[in-house]
């Protein structure tokens, strides 16, 4: 029997009704997956907890995250509240913390869905953005001084480190090679910023070297949103920045249908600390309550979780299930063109789970 023990921060907006679905939904796979059990621990760490406490989580809240297998992570982000103070107080708490420096968040234009590019561009697009997330444009150093006054100043510094540029460059190459095409496309801006992005460039080369069977090209980060969009075939591996990653990754969920579908993987890879798992689309405040949310990116980042735990027909199982019912068409959420509520969106997820055994196959998770 393999037990993990995950924990589970719904966090704000739509976060806790698209988590809760995606527990229900591995629920339903250890019951039908012979040797697989989860314990969840519920942390009701958010927007919410801020306001009574003045914080969006305990001060000893990682400590109490150290020793789960995983955590499973809704969203944050309140507006009421300065977004810098819940970003900063939750989520980059806990990736920063336990050093998760390696987001990966795949895409592909699942069965029966409908992106914004012509068909059979859309059906081109299986890609994997591999993003920088411990420094970079979000490392946080910076600061405001002369506050109030005509000369007031706010600084961000876009820290590269060349430590940090290698370990993330290896991962890519890594991922790159386990994956069909063995094809990584670098992403930078050194044309513009003329330190830090050169320093990138640097390391990334000498990195690659390392890796003869891999293929590699470069790309500026505004040239690849263009290719992303005409050329989605000759795209597979993505190495980009902390910042130009999100805006990409953004980019690509829009064009694999919704925001609603993309999943997340914040990756420990030393495993000495917990990885999170979440899907991409923020809070959702204006469809917070309505049952309407799209639960799919959730279920999807649930399977990346379950490839990362080792259970990879499980993840697989779940993917085929999630692929099931968008083939189908009949149970879609609003942003993809439907009208099914959030709970029959699950329901016919867990429909085909228990219609699935764990021998199906699927491509590759990310």
């Amino acid at each position: 029997m393999s037990l993990h023990r995950i924990a589970v921060i719904g966090g704000d907006g739509i976060g806790p009704e698209v988590v809760e679905a995606g527990v229900e939904v591995l629920e339903t796979l250890a019951a039908a997956e012979f040797g697989l059990a989860f314990e969840f621990k519920r942390f009701h760490w958010s927007s919410d907890y801020y306001r009574r406490n003045g914080r969006m989580m305990p001060q000893d809240g990682l400590a109490r995250l150290e020793n789960f297998d995983a955590i499973y992570f809704g969203a944050v982000g309140d507006p009421e509240l300065p977004d810098d103070i819940t970003l900063w107080g939750l989520r980059l708490a806990i990736c920063q913390g336990f050093d998760q420096y390696a987001n990966v968040r795949p895409t592909r234009l699942l069965p029966g869905l409908t992106g914004p590019l012509r068909p059979d561009l859309g059906q081109q697009i299986d890609w994997v953005i591999v993003r920088e997330n411990s420094e970079g444009e979000y490392a946080g150093v910076g600061g405001r001084a002369h506050r109030g006054l005509p000369i007031e100043v706010g600084m961000d510094v876009a820290v590269f480190t060349r430590a940090g540029i290698e370990r993330i460059a290896r991962f890519a190459c890594d991922l790159a090679l386990s994956r069909p095409r063995k094809l990584l496309t670098v992403v930078t801006k050194s044309n513009a910023q003329r330190h830090g992005m050169v320093l990138w460039d640097e390391v990334v080369r000498e990195v690659v070297r390392g890796y003869p069977g891999l293929t590699v090209d470069w790309m500026l980060v505004d040239a690849m949103t263009q290719r992303m969009v005409n050329r989605p075939g000759s795209i597979d591996t993505v190495l980009a920045t902390n910042l130009h990653a999100d805006i990409l990754s953004d980019l690509a969920s829009a064009l694999g249908g919704s925001l609603g579908i993309g999943s997340t993987a914040n990756i420990e890879p030393s495993r000495i600390r917990p990885s999170m798992f979440e899907p991409i689309h923020g809070s959702a405040f204006d469809i917070t309550g309505k049952g309407i949310a799209n639960p799919l990116g959730s279920f999807w980042t649930a399977s990346l979780m379950l490839d990362h735990l080792g259970e990879h027909a499980a993840a697989r199982r779940l993917m085929v299930a999630i692929e099931t019912v968008t083939g189908r068409g009949e149970h879609l959420s609003p942003d993809l063109g439907g009208m099914a509520p959030t709970a029959e969106v699950t329901a016919a997820v867990i429909a085909a789970l228990s219609g699935l055994n764990s021998t199906s196959s699927s491509p590759p998770v990310g």
